[in-house]
């Protein structure tokens, strides 16, 4: 990306990052307009005419909307948005989707309220924990010494001893010296 091009982007993030702080200077909107205007300015010069659709226009009406609304967080929808769709997906009756989304809605609320004070409910919309049941709630991490009991490690000893490579030539030393102590002996 050439130079000219990263710089004006650039110059377009520090607006929009000095909009959206929570503390705005009243003196230095009229400057943060006229950058907004020059902003505009240098894209038309770097970009083809078909990138300007009249979003990128409204950049020039968001200081002018600050002096009159406030600063932009207490005018923000996305959380009202998400919410909205969260209950969008409650419509199951497309005839009535206000009647199912207020029916879905009633009852979840009525669950959560239940959940509270049914001890040992599971609460809707909440993942379950799957660490309780192995931990017990003591807060302990990692390593659980398990303590087996003799015949376990018996078995388990007699298992490597005789599955290792390095163990091998001993018994077949053992082997020969039990066939020659009992010759009439069989294998088995």
């Amino acid at each position: 990306m050439p130079n000219k091009v990263r710089l004006t982007i650039t110059r377009l993030c520090f607006f929009l990052n000095a909009i959206c702080s929570k503390v705005l200077d009243l003196v230095k909107l009229d400057e943060l307009e006229n950058e907004a205007a020059i902003i505009l300015y240098q894209l038309e010069m770097y970009f083809p005419s078909a990138f300007f659709d009249i979003m990128v226009h409204l950049v020039v009406h968001l200081v002018r909307e600050i002096k009159c609304c406030g600063p932009v967080y207490l005018q923000r929808m996305y959380s009202v948005e998400w919410y909205m769709k969260i209950l969008k997906g409650y419509t199951k009756n497309l005839h009535h989707p206000e009647a199912s989304i207020i029916e879905r809605y009633i009852a979840e609320e009525a669950i959560e309220f239940c959940s509270k004070y049914i001890e040992k409910a599971k609460p809707v919309g909440l993942p379950e924990s799957q660490h309780d049941e192995r931990v017990g709630g003591k807060g302990s991490r990692g390593l659980h010494v398990i303590t087996p009991i003799v015949e376990d490690l018996q078995r388990a000893h007699l298992y490597v001893l005789n599955n290792n490579n390095e163990v091998f030539p001993y018994i077949l030393c053992h082997e020969g010296l039990v066939k020659k102590s009992n010759p009439k002996m069989s294998k088995n």
